[in-house]
């Protein structure tokens, strides 16, 4: 029976369909593109070259703001855009304005923390006149309650995670080139109107009985058992309480190193005698990276940290090394790198001040997540051999309580939210 469902199982992973899981779309509805900056520059690891790259186009006038903006067809200095949700100019703290930048830039917004594609936290310059596409509706529900479910692309014959949990803003970048969806967990602010299918819960409580069936236990569970195909992440549903319980449990684990010590959760550590640390400074501009297996040691130039376990290396997102692509990213901001086809003097290169102490600490705990993610391997191996053998909750008697198909309506966004947003030139929108 087992080889029989592992059988059609693969057949239908190549074709698209799995009649012995259901697709991420139809546990989440609602799910938002990613985040499309039309200009590399506004973004970042260091927020304080963000900020000097504002104070220079800010100053610059006429042709040469232009030409350093790098204009597109949905933004250039002229155009009067929305404020992006909870940063209009009423709001505490520097935040953006909505006139014309060319007129009147004002003060440099705060850059605000995101998750630039699986596991790289950056900064963001959080201002709508400079971003071509935000996704205003992924910033209405932000709040210190929300948490994000990030698809990644999909490469076949890879390792690696099918999707990731973060309760920063994702701007859905995918290594390889194939971004997928953001799919919030909540639909409005204040953890309301869960982003699941409508019915799912009940039919998940009728099955399980007093399990943990709430929104962030259907989370964990989606986190622990996704499964990449062609047509999106599959997630197999148990009607077994026991399997439940312990793909919750682990996916809780996963979600808990994801958040790094976010919303008072602890941040990951090994245990002693694993914990990597620096052994021999790193250079100001490091120029490569190598890992020597046989020490268990990352060397950068004349740096060294130490022990670096090999599965947080070879831990890969997408047919790509995580640590090698996060690396990579912060040495070329050392230096003033910019990216192939952009001008060797506009803003891309303002602010490099070479490798920062934040980003030694940033690395140390990123090899630590890593870690603990890849040891974790083996308990997901479990999950899905369970699963195998475990009966499942169907596509049919999801159709027959009326789970599927979806309402179009929920796979929009919520349309009315309660409070008011700043439009083009201090006007206010409604919604």
């Amino acid at each position: 029976m087992a080889a029989r469902r592992t059988a059609a199982a693969a057949t239908a992973a190549g074709s698209g369909e799995d009649s012995t899981s259901l697709e991420l779309d139809e546990l989440m509805p609602w799910s938002v593109r990613p985040l499309r900056t039309g200009r590399s520059w506004v973004s970042g690891p260091d927020p304080a070259a963000l900020r000097a790259r504002w104070e220079r186009l800010a100053a610059a006038e006429g042709a040469e703001q232009e030409r350093l903006f790098r204009p597109s067809r949905s933004r250039t200095p002229h155009t009067p855009v929305a404020a992006l949700p909870g940063r209009s100019t009423a709001g505490a703290g520097a935040a953006a304005g909505t006139g014309r930048f060319a007129r009147e830039p004002g003060a440099c917004p705060d850059p605000v923390r995101i998750l630039h594609g699986p596991f790289d936290e950056q900064w963001l310059l959080p201002d709508h006149r400079l971003i071509d596409a935000a996704r205003p509706e992924l910033w209405r529900v932000g709040d210190g309650r929300q948490l994000f479910a990030v698809e990644h692309g999909y490469v076949p014959q890879t390792a690696g995670p099918a999707l990731s949990v973060t309760h920063l803003l994702p701007d859905g970048h995918s290594p390889a080139g194939r971004p997928g969806r953001i799919r919030p967990l909540y639909r409005r602010p204040d953890a309301t109107d869960p982003n699941l299918a409508p019915g799912l819960l009940d039919v998940v409580r009728t099955r399980l009985g007093p399990q943990e069936t709430g929104p962030e236990s259907v989370l964990a569970w989606i986190l622990a058992a996704a499964l990449p195909s062609p047509s999106g992440c599959r997630i197999p549903l148990p009607a077994d309480a026991e399997v439940w319980a312990a793909g919750v449990e682990l996916g809780r684990e996963l979600v808990r190193l994801q958040l790094r010590g976010a919303r008072g959760g602890e941040r990951p550590r090994l245990p002693g005698g694993r914990r990597p640390y620096v052994r021999a400074a790193l250079p100001a501009r490091p120029t490569g990276i190598v890992y020597d297996a046989e020490a268990e040691a990352l060397v950068i130039g004349d740096g060294r940290i130490s022990p670096v376990p090999a599965g947080a290396w070879e831990f890969t997102v997408s047919g790509v090394r995580v640590l090698e692509l996060w690396f990579g990213r912060r040495a070329a901001a050392a230096v003033g790198a910019v990216p192939e086809g952009v001008e060797a003097d506009g803003l891309e290169v303002v602010g490099a001040r070479g490798w920062t102490p934040e980003w030694t600490s940033e690395l140390l705990e990123l090899i630590t997540v890593l870690a603990l993610l890849d040891g974790l391997r083996p308990r997901q191996e479990a999950l899905r051999a369970r699963l195998e053998r475990a009966p499942l909750i169907s596509r049919d008697e999801l159709r027959a309580a009326g789970v599927l198909p979806v309402p179009a309506s929920v796979r929009r966004p919520a349309s009315v939210l309660g409070h008011q947003e700043e439009g083009p030139e201090g006007q206010f929108a409604l919604l």
